[in-house]
């Protein structure tokens, strides 16, 4: 195999794996600074990683069943747990959010605290391990991809608030195994608050802002041998300033 062989034949699953993420996150991240509740994924995507590093304590296969049970279990209590309060508290319920993410942060610290492999563990949940995504997980998240995508399209505001959570909450729990909690988060809202302005396809603008940007990032780690997932999140950035400077309001003079 030639070393381009072998190049592409580790970007390939990255890149479709960001293309995934991307064609979920971009309508919720869209539905998400509507709703004003721009750390809601932090916080869920925080939570889901909370069950992982819980059953991984607990001794569980690190890929296996339990710890895909615990992640979504985990984020599927974390975001009924924010219906409840964005219904009781809406007027703080940004508040609510960011202590449900500190919390869950400090609890996954301290059950790593005693792990000797603690560190790499809380590094691959916030940043992601994304060039070892392989196909199997790609088809596994494909369906599943699919099924929210196909409930979110077709019943839409008809799901309610519960229904939004719960659906966020499965998309989240996803694609934080696959690429990490930093990527989700930028996945999700910088498309959506760079495309703001557009009069029109601003889904289609998200979409292709999101996997430019994982492409571009890509490129970047090949060409740098730098770690992906950084490159990732400053790529998307960069294009999601530029198309804000792009798309700003014309100033009267």
């Amino acid at each position: 195999m030639s070393p381009a062989d072998l190049q592409w034949s580790i970007v390939w699953p990255a890149l479709a794996a960001g293309v995934l993420v991307t064609a979920t996150h971009a309508p919720l991240g869209m539905q998400v600074l509507a709703r004003g509740i721009v750390f809601i994924d932090l916080a869920v995507a925080q939570i889901a990683g909370l069950g992982v590093v819980f059953a991984d304590w607990l001794g569980f296969e690190p890929n296996g069943a339990a710890v895909q049970a615990a992640a979504l279990g985990a984020a599927l209590g974390g975001a009924l747990l924010l219906t409840w309060t964005e219904r009781v508290w809406p007027e703080v319920q940004e508040a609510v959010i960011g202590v449900a993410f500190i919390l869950a942060a400090n609890l996954a610290i301290l059950l790593l605290a005693a792990n000797p492999r603690g560190a790499e563990h809380l590094k691959d949940l916030l940043v992601g391990q994304i060039l070892w995504v392989g196909p199997a997980q790609l088809a596994v998240a494909a369906l599943a991809y699919a099924a929210i995508l196909g409930a979110w399209l077709g019943f839409g505001a008809r799901l309610g608030r519960t229904g939004f959570y719960l659906l966020f909450a499965c998309a989240v729990t996803i694609s934080v195994q696959m690429v990490g909690l930093y990527l989700v988060f930028a996945t999700l809202i910088v498309p959506a608050l760079a495309t703001r302005r557009l009069p029109r396809r601003r889904l289609a603008a998200c979409y292709l802002l999101g996997v430019s940007g994982y492409a571009l990032g890509l490129v970047a780690s090949l060409a740098f041998d730098l770690p992906p997932g950084p490159l990732i999140v400053c790529a998307i950035t960069l294009l999601g300033i530029a198309v804000l400077l792009l798309f700003r309001p014309r100033v009267p003079s």
